[in-house]
């Protein structure tokens, strides 16, 4: 790997952000002896990352231009040596200067699984993604990985008070529903807390997973991995924000993982008895906190194309909150209280 701020022909201190664009090409043509090929946009994400796909020889690569003051590019570095380690299908790092967030990297191609997932191919694509997540949950967690602990949880919980109900639905809790979340609260973080802890992608999901021809699936957006809850990334995976299937199905899925899991001992028989109750608490804690990001993107960052996500995100609440008396009263808060604003905000439009 090569870190260029080493190299005495630029420092930190030149970069302004109007010539970070001019910078970006120069630190690419140094990795590219001399050539800059015409750059194509690869993605776009939630975060303030940027993606360029370009031919070097006979192959394409990605180049990331990534801010360091918001994203921490030296843990994305450090955790795809590790999960490359372990076998996992993700990007090689080609190059990198941690200090402007310059990288270059393995293109793992362009067929995101939301593109391609269909009735006939979701029983293999589901059983390689869960094969790869069994992999990483059952290798000792990289070193260094912040823990999903409680007051993580919680704050996660304060994304979706601020930003959907404060923020989005301009909506504050009678002081019977404020006391409602508390408890509910309480209990996703409680359920959370009780499960075995593994390495945690935390966007395990169908955007961030490739079909590739091998070693599928190719595995993006790791670097917010965490060590915590075992049902974190299979919930991810199988009630995702972006694509959703017959709830028969998603069981017969949540079996075959549970069948790996207890195979290769990374679960126990004991474990098993909870792990229904732990998948769908984990699920409501995570649609609960993706609902309020959704709002987040769309009010502070100028996104309002992820609001379309949010009454799939809200109705698995409301679906899965119907079975557990104890989250009742929220799936009833959901329905009558939150989806219909939803509806209106939706119609009316940001302006």
């Amino acid at each position: 790997m090569t870190d260029l701020a080493r190299r005495p022909w630029y420092t930190a201190a030149e970069v302004t952000l109007t010539d970070r664009d001019a910078l970006f090409r120069d630190w690419l043509r140094s990795q590219l002896d001399g050539e800059l090929p015409a750059l194509a946009a690869a993605s776009a994400d939630a975060s303030f990352r940027r993606y360029w796909r370009l031919r070097r020889g006979d192959e394409t690569v990605i180049a990331v231009d990534a801010p360091p003051a918001t994203e921490d590019n030296a843990g994305f570095v450090r955790l795809a040596r590790a999960l490359r380690a372990i076998g996992l299908n993700v990007p090689e790092i080609f190059a990198a200067d941690l200090t402007h967030g310059f990288l270059l990297v393995a293109d793992l191609g362009q067929r995101h699984y939301l593109e391609h997932l269909h009735p006939d191919n979701a029983d293999q694509l589901y059983g390689d993604a869960m094969a790869a997540l069994i992999a990483l949950q059952a290798a000792p967690a990289p070193a260094g990985l912040p823990e999903y602990d409680e007051p993580f949880l919680r704050r996660e919980l304060g994304i979706f008070d601020e930003w959907l109900l404060d923020g989005l639905l301009a909506l504050s809790p009678a002081a019977q529903e404020r006391a409602m979340l508390d408890i509910t609260y309480d209990l996703l973080v409680e359920s959370a807390l009780a499960q075995p802890r593994v390495c945690v992608h935390r966007d395990f999901h169908s955007r961030n997973l490739m079909l590739t021809e091998t070693a599928n699936p190719g595995i993006l957006d790791f670097q917010d991995a965490v060590v915590g809850p075992v049902t974190y990334d299979l919930v991810s995976l199988l009630r995702d924000c972006y694509i959703d299937w017959p709830e028969e199905r998603v069981q017969t899925w949540v079996g075959a993982y549970l069948d790996l899991a207890l195979q290769c001992g990374l679960l126990t028989q004991a474990h098993a008895a909870a792990f229904t109750g732990w998948l769908d608490l984990m699920g409501m804690q995570r649609h609960l906190k993706a609902a309020g990001i959704f709002a987040r993107l769309a009010l502070r960052d100028g996104r309002p194309e992820y609001l379309q996500y949010l009454p799939r995100t809200l109705g698995y609440v409301h679906r899965i909150g119907a079975r557990y008396p104890a989250l009742v009263p929220l799936a009833g808060f959901v329905e009558e209280r939150l989806l219909p604003r939803l509806e209106a905000r939706l119609t009316t439009g940001l302006g």
